[in-house]
């Protein structure tokens, strides 16, 4: 099992409305990361003063990319997120310790 992890900047004055769109995720978007064979077990959001880290454990990293590159389901989201988050032009983390 791998961990992976992202950081990603809410635009400014956009919190409240990443919040929302966050309560009702789309169940298409879930099945796609569920469904993709990627081992997916476990992936959380937190968010921070406009901070957010993004959390997987996931047996197939790459396959778990790919869903977020070329799914129509992640796509739509794109749509939803990309007036609210700014544009990174890396969002994926290191990891630079782990206890367990």
């Amino acid at each position: 099992m791998e961990r992976i992890a992202f950081h990603l900047r809410i635009s400014e004055g956009k919190r409240a409305e990443y919040r929302e769109e966050h309560e009702d995720v789309p169940a298409a978007l879930e099945e796609a990361y569920l469904d993709s064979g990627a081992g997916l077990e476990t992936y959380s959001v937190f968010e921070k003063d406009g901070h957010v880290f993004g959390f997987m454990e996931v047996e197939n990293p790459e396959v778990i990319k790919e869903v977020q590159e070329e799914s129509d389901a992640q796509a739509e989201w794109n749509e939803v997120m990309d007036p609210i988050v700014e544009d990174a032009d890396d969002e994926w983390m290191d990891e630079v310790y782990r206890m367990i």
